[in-house]
């Protein structure tokens, strides 16, 4: 073998030499020998040796000043991978990483991140140490200035950046650790960490990880913060940080969530929520794993916040399972939560209310932006678990029994129901749309019966919102079934009323009606029957019914407004295709007419005997019957009514104006009763319609009835005879309506027994029957009053219709010329004497009827009257204005012949017409105007179309020739009169026969020369004149060819232009007034109508367009009310217009006419708005086309001359860029906002408003764009960049107009409030700085009044401040300035330090200055980490404003100052303690005092921990300064000492810095100073009570001696106090004999002041004193005191001055106490011990002569008290020393004392208890003397007798068992 070593042998005796080293090595080598072999020794423990090596190390290296190898053993465990090497290497880590300097500790960090995600996947156990180490390490860690280079570059030194897994690492595990907390014992998890999270952060069992007093041990909430102040540094990236600033901001500590919500704020946009990683983190989090070693679900504050999250997360919506768990736990405990008792029931109280309340916002998101499979799968079961929830709180109403819901739970309540109606309404196919419809069900029961309150009903009425949406969709059969018996059924109901067909249900609180309609409005086709029923019952509900119920009613009948209420979709919407939706089509008209008038139906119209239930519905049900059955014919007809917002008057204009609409009507309906044997029930539809509408008019009795009777007129002149037959049989119930109180009843009545009773089929005998009751009544006209005048009334109206005809119809009965004759007679009876109107009126009606079917020619007339006479005396009753008599005159003037005899009297009444124009009744020659028409061309005018109602050939009359011309010659010459009536009057006779006799040939020939008549018009002032002219012109326009249109086109422009042409009146120019002036005034002349329409034809050099737009010129009531003049085919004009490329030609008109649809005057702007949607079919597509020119001219004319011009164009330019996109306008927006405020000023109030409505349109697009978020910021940023600068401008904030100050600051208001910070951070230093300065502006100047005389107001200045001071703080201006601060970052900050500092120098005002100091406020708690660096700078500026003269200013600066003080630095600290000392001390101003107060006060209360670390400067001047004699100086002080210091001993902490505080300044020359500084040091020997120590009373002694030096002063009584209580509590002045003669010297001094107050303070302390100078004998000196002074007491002299506070002590009381305290202090000086028996009866005896002179004197109760308590102690201290018996003068004195005991005559009780005390006293004594306890028994027994009171007898009692035994 050979001689060499293995090398394990080797191995050992190089291990063996390394031990031998370490045993040899002293302390001091140790850590030098240790950091050479340790490392590698650890390399070999796979030797036991080994092992034994390390076990002696362990031993060695217990003293903390040997220091261990970390580093290298860091590097070595980190490139080591053996596990038992790496575990010794973290022991020795551990135990040495403490001892290193700090330095060499933070040297270690870059080592220790590297690697350590792979070494936690190596082994828990070590990363778990590791990550301690870095806890540990992070404590010790100075982070830099957050966003300095240094912070910038600490992820790269950290080495982080190379291993982001290693960040990612580290930023996981420190969110652990704020989520981690110290449980209950035995808990082995907490919310969001499982079991092995929590083991790992606990170091795997090591209790004394979280245990600050423990070795190694750290405290976890400074920790906690630590490691958040390490997240928020540049080592880690925003996505890094995000969830641990996540749960930081949740946490309940403060200082962990202001970091937390400081990080969140910046990382959030970072992260994407769109991230499946994340937001699956995020839902495991909130509910935790659930396993038996899973994580808990988090803490509500964090669960909230996370909802928060992902509610912004459409990906969330996708976690069905996970979203489900959520709700289902947020409303009710899950079973398995319920079962495991690890986890925490569900909270209560504010934190489970605003989780519950985000629970269902998460809700609602999910419905709103899940995808349909995912409503699917979830949506079902979460609504009925919102509804179990809310039925477990009682439903449908809110179970009480056991408790009262809370506002929380009601909030919860209203929440379901809206969560509901959102999942039912976003997945309708689920749970909505079941055969049953249970959940519409269950929804509309609970609006009826819930009675919770009126935020809840709210919330379910939003619920059935959210759900019309599912039931929009078209339904099946069975649905529509089911929602229409639901719907019926709520119908019915009504609150607290039994009227439900189901059974009496008096829960009902509140009408379903309302809802119910609208369901049928939106969920319903218009065809359905039905829902147009519903619609009638809402309108049946009159004026007890509310009236949205009304409305929705209204609405639901009317076509054009289901389209509205129901559009196929946004973008088809208005089109063809839209339009012909099924959904749209109205109802068949059987169906409609059984389902409302049929035989199952409310009114059975069918039965003669039912009654008219729903009376106010009738006639509306019949109007839509009726607009329904003509729409669909006139549809079928190939004419469809326009349906628009006029839909009925469209049919109404139709049915009476268009002669081929009613031909092409008589045609539809004549086929459509010729196949009725085909179709049974369309037939039987009409008959019942005719039924209903006799029905209407015979039953109904309303207000409308004779609707109904217009209705059946107009439909039967309409159809054939046969249709409407069989009404004849029911004639006979005509005479009561015919007979009606109503006029208009009693009218439409008679005409409809004339149409019936005239047919054939009419029963003779029951038409003879009324005839003969007709001629009764007529025959008593002459003595008919009341409703007998009505009788007659309706007889002449029937009889005249019956007779007209039944000569129409040809159908001429028996007796028929008889009748006619009598019925002519009479009537021209009644009109040639009767005076009642009426009857004249039914006369002339008569009449007229009569004529215009035949009845009445000139031949019929019966003798002795003639038709002359008739004629004469109608033309009689038409001068009167009648218009009827003028109808009547044209008809009669129709049956006269030309060329025979009558054509003189044809010729006498167009002649008697013409003359009528002297009526000053527009409406007279209107009727004037027809009938001339009648008289020139018969029934070929069109005026008569709607008045033949019978089918057949039109009634025979003389035919016409020559009268048109005539008449149209008569009538042009009288346009050239100057006669103002005729001249009116002959206008619109030329209106009349152009509208009515246009189709002649005679009118066609001559319509140019009609042109120039109309023309002469133009320029007239009477505007009736001007309107009839202008339709006259579009008439001429419209009813002449294509030549004639250019001709006139010519002629006009030579009008316009001068040229020649068409002369004469009629030529005007663009200057010609055609008002009267002043009629519509416009600040610089008068405008019309015309004017405005022939500037805009002028503008777009196309005159063609006066005729086209003539036929809007006015909105007069005359118009409306005769249909054939309601719309002279403008749409046809403007249509042709555009077809012959008029606009095409001349697009500068879209300008131009924008802008006139907003003229202020109406007239003009309904004109042009109807011109606009005549001639621009699509007007998006227009504008954008035409936008540049648009928006030119508007900004062109926006400041022009005319005020009208301007506001049209401030309105315009408001809608122009309503919904446009930013890009539309950028480039005019600032040139727009400068405009805008330019006439914001304007001279003119309206266009004032109207550039204030603009502006308000600015701010909202813009504010609505920043509002919108993302989607909008590039373009918000853009008008933001604009808009602000403008703002900001002398355009703006600065500008003299108050008005637009006062706008430019709202705006910037609503701008910061939308914005968001990456928008508005630009502009927030000048923004700020401008709205400090803004403050002081907006508050009313009232106050400034009223701060200068607040007493007149019963205020006090500080009242009114700090009412202003309230109002600042809840003023918007200051919410948006902290808005502001909230968006600051690094880069912004610099810039705001400008704007702020010169703000702060600058402002003035209260409310600016306030102002600034609340920025300063918010600055240091929102934004501390970024204004850290400044806050040094603000200090000292702040400390300046703190001199501001109010008080109010003073406190708010005071108090920045304090804030301030939280976040700059330690010298900056001191400065202003500095400052506020000097303040304090060298200031001659008291108020400045008060300041320092407030700046120290400010500090303590807000940077609290810089305070307490400060404590040992700044506590001794607080304690000095809280002695202040200024009553506000000295509470501030007094809260900051308090509020600091705990206990009254503490000032022993602090006692030297007082002391030595005090005595520098008890040499002030300013005597507030000097007396704080005494009352300082009195108080701290107070408060130190008897722990006061020696050394420490030997430090106060030189302090107090010095305060007491100097005369009395209000208060030094208090330091003569100390001086004796230092004396009670301390030893050493009695033991230094100096000091002692010194405490002597002082109190006698003080005691012989002449002070009154004073005086009775010193001398009490004398008598303390002497009590405590037991070895000396004081008496001669405290008798040389007291003598003078009570003698001076008991002299005669007037009553002692005393100059004391109001309040206080009064003369007598402070003589009372004077001489008590004297007393005392004499009784005291008599020390037995220290005075011979001789000096002691000398003293005694001295004493009792001056006690007896005060007894004998008016001696008090306080002086008696105090002689009687202090004889009692001398007595004690007597028979302390007095061993032997009393005899001599000794017992001698004592008798004479004991004689004047109970000399108390009537004193009080208490006075004579303390006697009583004093005789036990010296009952003692009375023992060791024979004539003392004679004395005393003496004297006890006769008190006895006479004593009354129980305590005193007891005490006397025991005196004489002490005397007696």
């Amino acid at each position: 073998m050979s001689n060499m070593e293995t090398p394990e042998a080797r191995e050992l005796s190089l291990v063996g030499k390394v031990e031998m080293r370490i045993a040899l090595a002293n302390d001091v080598s140790l850590s030098k020998t240790l950091n050479t072999y340790l490392a590698p020794l650890l390399l070999k423990l796979a030797s036991d040796f080994v092992i034994s090596v390390c076990q002696h190390i362990n031993t060695r290296i217990k003293p903390p000043s040997i220091k261990l190898p970390v580093a290298t053993l860091l590097r070595q465990y980190k490139d080591n991978h053996n596990t038992l090497v790496r575990h010794f290497d973290l022991l020795y880590i551990q135990h040495g990483i403490d001892r290193l300097a700090i330095s060499e500790r933070l040297d270690l960090l870059p080592t220790l991140l590297h690697g350590l995600r792979s070494n936690a996947e190596e082994s828990a156990t070590h990363a778990a140490s590791l990550f301690n180490l870095l806890l540990k390490l992070l404590r010790s860690m100075i982070l830099p200035a957050r966003g300095s280079k240094e912070d910038v570059d600490l992820r790269v030194n950290l080495g982080l950046s190379d291993k982001p897994d290693d960040a990612s690492f580290v930023a996981t595990w420190l969110g652990k650790l704020i989520l981690f907390g110290i449980g209950q014992a035995g808990a082995t998890r907490c919310p969001g960490l499982n079991t092995e999270d929590c083991r790992f952060l606990q170091l795997y069992g090591k209790k004394e990880t979280w245990t600050p007093n423990a070795i190694g041990g750290l405290s976890l909430v400074e920790t906690k913060v630590v490691s958040a102040k390490f997240l928020a540094s540049g080592a880690f990236v925003d996505t890094e940080r995000f969830l641990p600033a996540l749960f930081a901001s949740a946490d309940p500590n403060s200082r962990l969530s202001d970091i937390g919500d400081d990080i969140l704020k910046r990382a959030t946009s970072a992260v994407s929520f769109e991230d499946p990683i994340l937001v699956q983190q995020l839902y495991e989090i909130y509910l935790g794993t659930r396993a038996a070693e899973g994580s808990l679900p988090a803490r509500v504050p964090l669960q909230t916040k996370i909802l928060t999250l992902l509610c912004k997360s459409k990906l969330a919506s996708a976690f069905v399972p996970q979203s489900i768990q959520i709700v289902e736990e947020g409303l009710a405990a899950p079973k398995s939560a319920q079962q495991d008792t690890s986890i925490s029931p569900p909270k209560q109280g504010l934190e489970a209310s605003k989780l519950r309340s985000q629970i269902f916002a998460f809700t609602n998101w999910l419905a709103r932006i899940s995808s349909p499979a995912d409503l699917n799968t979830f949506a079902p079961g979460l609504v009925t678990q919102l509804r179990t929830y809310i039925e477990n709180q009682g439903w449908p109403r809110y179970n009480t029994e056991t408790s009262m819901p809370s506002a929380g739970e009601l909030a919860s309540r209203a929440f379901g129901y809206e969560s509901i109606g959102l999942l039912a309404g976003a997945c309708p196919d689920k749970i909505l749309l079941e055969p049953e419809l249970s959940l519409l069900r269950w929804l509309f029961v609970s609006l009826s019966e819930d009675p919770s309150g009126k935020d809840i009903s709210i919330s379910i009425e939003q619920a059935l919102s959210s759900v019309l949406g599912g039931l929009s969709a078209d339904l099946s059969p069975n649905l529509e079934s089911s929602l229409t018996s639901l719907l019926l059924h709520h119908m019915g109901l009504h609150p607290l009323d039994a009227s439900d067909t189901e059974g009496s249900n008096p829960n009902i609180v509140r009408s379903t009606r309302f809802i119910a309609v609208r369901f049928a409005n939106r969920c319903l086709p218009y065809r359905s029957a039905t829902a147009r029923w519903i619609d009638i019952l809402a309108i049946d509900g009159g004026i007890n019914e509310r009236s949205e119920v009304l409305e929705e009613g209204r609405k639901g009948l009317d076509p054009y407004w289901y389209r509205m209420l129901n559009p196929i979709n946004d973008d088809d919407f208005g089109s063809e295709r839209s339009l012909q939706a099924p959904k749209y089509d109205p109802p068949g008209f059987p169906e409609l007419m059984e389902k409302i008038f049929g035989a199952e139906s409310a009114w059975d119209v069918t039965d003669c005997s039912s009654n008219l239930n729903l009376a106010n519905a009738y006639i509306p049900a019949l109007t839509f019957c009726r607009c329904s059955l003509l729409h669909q014919a006139l549809t079928a007809t190939k004419r469809p009514p326009i349906i628009d917002g006029d839909w009925e008057r469209n049919i109404d204009v139709l049915i009476a104006n268009d002669e081929d609409a009613r031909n092409s009507l008589k045609e539809y309906f004549h086929n459509y009763s010729t196949f009725s044997t085909e179709n049974q029930a369309a037939s039987r539809a009409l008959k019942t319609y005719l039924q209903a509408s006799y029905t209407g008019m015979v039953s109904s009795g309303g207000g409308d009835a004779n609707k109904g009777g217009d209705y059946l007129l107009e439909l039967c002149s309409l159809l054939p005879n046969a249709v409407y037959i069989g009404l004849s049989a029911n004639i006979l119930s005509l005479q009561k309506p015919v007979f009606s109180t109503k006029k208009a009843l009693r009218e439409i009545a008679s005409h409809v027994f004339g149409l019936l009773a005239s047919l054939e089929e009419c029963s003779d005998n029951e038409t003879q029957k009324m005839l003969q009751v007709f001629d009764q009544n007529m025959g008593s006209w002459r003595q008919a009053i009341g409703s007998e005048a009505f009788r007659v009334h309706g007889s002449i109206l029937a009889t005249a219709y019956f007779l007209s005809r039944s000569v129409s119809r040809r159908n001429i009965p028996a007796g028929f010329e008889e009748k006619r004759s009598a019925f002519i007679t009479a009537v021209l009876q009644i009109l040639n004497n009767s005076r009642d109107k009426m009857l004249l009126d039914a006369v002339l009606v008569a009449i007229s009827e009569l004529a215009l079917f035949g009845a009445l020619t000139p031949e019929t007339v019966p003798k002795p009257y003639s038709f002359h006479d008739l004629v004469q005396n109608s033309i009689e009753k038409a001068k009167d204005g009648d218009e009827k008599a003028t109808t009547a005159l044209g008809h009669l003037a129709l049956q006269c012949r030309e060329g025979s005899d009558d054509d003189a009297m044809l010729s006498y009444i167009i002649i008697q017409l013409y003359e009528l124009h002297n009526v000053r009744q527009p409406e007279v020659q209107f009727a004037v105007g027809a009938a001339l028409c009648c008289a020139a061309i018969g029934w070929q005018s069109k005026s008569l179309i709607s008045a033949l109602d019978i089918q057949g050939p039109v009634p025979v009359s003389p035919a016409r020739r020559s009268n048109l011309p005539s008449i149209l010659d008569e009538v042009l010459s009288k346009c050239k009169t100057s006669k103002p009536a005729l001249r009116q009057a002959s206008v619109i006779w030329l209106l009349c026969l152009v509208q009515y006799c246009a189709h002649m040939q005679e009118i066609q020939g001559r319509l140019r020369e009609c042109q120039v008549a109309f023309k002469g018009f133009l320029a007239d002032r009477d505007s009736l004149n001007q309107e009839s002219a202008s339709r006259g012109l579009a008439l001429v326009y419209d009813k002449g060819n294509k030549s004639l249109k250019d001709e006139l086109i010519r002629d006009l422009v030579s009008s316009f232009t001068g040229n020649t042409g068409l002369a004469g009146k009629g030529n005007v120019s663009e200057d010609t007034e055609l008002f009267d002036p002043g009629a519509l005034p416009t600040g610089e002349g008068s405008v019309t109508t015309y004017k405005d329409i022939m500037s805009l034809a002028a503008e777009v050099q196309d005159p063609s367009l006066v005729y086209r737009f003539m036929s809007l010129a006015s909105n007069n009531a005359i118009w409306s009310e005769r249909a054939a003049f309601g719309k002279f085919g403008l749409s046809n004009i403007l249509n042709d217009a555009s077809a012959d490329g008029y606009l095409t030609q001349n697009p500068k008109i879209y300008p131009a006419l924008f802008r006139y649809r907003f003229d202020p005057n109406t007239n003009v702007r309904n004109s042009m708005n109807d011109i606009w949607a005549a001639i621009v079919k699509e007007p998006a597509k227009t504008i954008d086309l035409h936008f540049d020119n648009i928006i030119d001219d508007l900004l062109k004319n926006i400041l022009g001359k005319e005020w009208r011009v301007r506001q049209a164009s401030c309105a315009a330019i408001a809608d122009l860029v309503q919904g446009r996109p930013l890009e539309k306008y950028e480039k005019y927006l600032t040139k727009i906002w400068e405009l805008t405020f330019k006439v914001c000023d304007d001279i003119k109030e309206s266009v004032r408003d109207a550039a204030m409505s603009l502006a308000r349109v600015l701010t909202g697009v813009l504010t609505r764009g920043l509002e919108a978020g993302e989607s909008a910021a590039s373009s918000s940023e853009k008008m933001l960049k604009q808009v602000l600068p403008f703002l900001l401008s002398p355009s703006g904030l600065e500008s003299g107009a108050p008005e637009v100050q006062d706008f430019a600051r709202k705006t910037l208001l609503k701008i910061i409030k939308s914005s968001n910070g990456n928008t508005l951070r630009p502009f927030i230093p000048d923004l700020v700085g401008r709205l400090l300065a803004l403050l002081s502006s907006i508050e009313p100047e009232m106050i400034n009044y009223v701060h200068l005389n607040v007493e007149q107001y019963g205020l006090t200045a500080q009242e009114l401040d700090d009412a202003r001071l309230k109002n600042i703080r809840g003023s918007l201006m200051l919410e948006a300035i902290e808005r502001c601060l909230d968006f600051l970052d690094e880069n912004s900050i610099p810039e705001l330090q400008q704007s702020l500092e010169n703000a702060i120098k600058t402002v003035v005002g209260l409310p600016s200055k306030v102002g600034c100091s609340r920025v300063l406020v918010t600055l240091s708690t929102r934004q501390n980490f970024i204004f850290k660096h400044y806050a040094d700078h603000f200090l000292p500026l702040a400390l300046k404003q703190v001199f501001d003269r109010n008080d109010t200013i003073s406190s708010s600066y005071a108090a920045a100052c304090g804030y301030l003080a939280r976040i700059c630095s330690d010298e900056a600290i001191l400065n202003l303690v500095d400052s506020g000392r000097k303040l304090y001390f060298g200031s001659d101003d008291d108020r400045h005092r008060v300041i320092s107060g407030d700046i120290i006060y400010a500090m303590s209360k807000h940077a609290t921990d810089r305070f307490n670390s400060l404590a040992g400067d700044i506590l001794p001047f607080v304690f000095l300064a809280k002695h202040d004699p200024s009553d506000r100086a000295k509470t501030l002080f007094e809260e900051t000492w308090s509020e600091n210091v705990g206990g009254s001993r503490a000032v022993l902490l602090y006692l030297k810095e007082i002391v030595n505080l005090a005595s520098q300044h008890l040499d002030s020359a300013r005597w507030s100073i000097k007396h704080t500084s005494a009352f300082a040091v009195a108080d701290v020997i107070t408060l130190s009570g008897n722990a006061i120590s020696d050394a420490n009373a030997r430090m106060v002694w030189p302090a107090l001696e010095k305060a007491l030096s100097g005369k009395a002063w209000e208060g030094k009584e208090v330091i003569l106090k100390a001086l004796i209580q230092l004396a009670k509590n301390s030893t050493f002045w009695s033991t230094d004999q100096k000091v002692g003669e010194q405490f002597e010297k002082i109190v006698l001094r003080e005691s012989k002041r002449n002070n009154p107050v004073f005086r009775q303070h010193a001398l009490e302390c004398l008598g303390d004193f002497v009590e405590l100078r037991e070895t000396v004998d004081m008496f001669p000196q405290v008798l040389g005191v007291t003598k003078p002074v009570i003698e001076e007491m008991l002299s005669d002299s007037d009553e002692m001055d005393v100059d004391s506070k109001p309040g206080g002590p009064s003369s007598k009381t402070v003589a009372e106490l004077t001489l008590a305290n004297a007393l005392t202090a004499l009784l005291k000086s008599i020390n037995p011990r220290e005075r011979s028996e001789k000096d002691l009866v000398g003293s005694l005896a001295e004493t009792l002569e001056l006690m007896s002179r005060v007894r004998t004197g008016t001696a008090s109760r306080p002086t008696l008290n105090a002689m009687y308590d202090a004889q009692k102690e001398l007595f004690e201290r007597v028979n302390g020393v007095q061993d032997d018996a009393l005899s001599g003068p000794l017992e001698t004195i004592l008798v004479e004392y004991v004689k004047q005991l109970f000399g108390w005559r009537e004193q009080v009780e208490q006075t004579r208890l303390k006697a009583s005390e004093a005789a036990v006293a010296v009952a003692r004594i009375a023992s060791k003397g024979t004539r003392i306890k004679a004395a005393l028994t003496e004297s006890l027994a006769s008190a006895r007798a006479q004593e009354r009171s129980v305590s005193v007898q007891q005490s006397l009692d025991r005196a004489r068992k002490m005397v007696e035994g």
